[in-house]
């Protein structure tokens, strides 16, 4: 029996998978200098995220979901809190918790930067791709869609 397809097959999975990680890497990092996340800490990005898709939320539910301790969530809530990102109200169904949310500003922040990032990638499409190229684009983000999908 003949290995050799398959070995050249996973053999070349591999390096398409290096490929795509560090191509994912660079793009991230190119978005990212499209906004100004200004001094906030990859804890503090991440709860405001989690936020945003979850909706409002607990302290101990936070530290829960980002895998910390209730305690060392504290100052990351604080520091949102001063800068006028997250706001916090009491749950009405346990007054003795304080549900934390988004506050406005933070909700507009939030659109303003993905406007920013979607207006840079659009652009740049447009620079640098011609039409056939971007059907190209378009197929393979179908392709890698399924790769992330469950």
């Amino acid at each position: 029996m003949d290995n050799h397809p398959e070995e050249a097959r996973s053999t070349r999975a591999t390096a398409l998978a290096a490929d795509l990680r560090g191509l994912v890497g660079k793009l991230k990092r190119r978005l990212r200098e499209e906004t100004d996340v200004g001094d906030l800490t990859p804890s503090q990005v991440s709860v405001l995220l989690r936020l945003e898709k979850d909706g409002q939320a607990t302290t101990s539910s936070l530290a829960r979901a980002e895998g910390m301790r209730p305690q060392s969530m504290a100052p990351v809530i604080a520091a949102l809190e001063s800068a006028g990102l997250v706001s916090g109200a009491p749950d009405p169904a346990d007054g003795r918790q304080t549900l934390l949310s988004l506050t406005d500003a933070c909700r507009q922040w939030v659109e303003e930067g993905r406007a920013a990032r979607q207006d840079w990638l659009s652009r740049r499409l447009q620079a640098r791709l011609s039409a056939n190229e971007m059907e190209v684009v378009a197929k393979v983000a179908e392709l890698l869609n399924r790769l992330v999908e469950d």
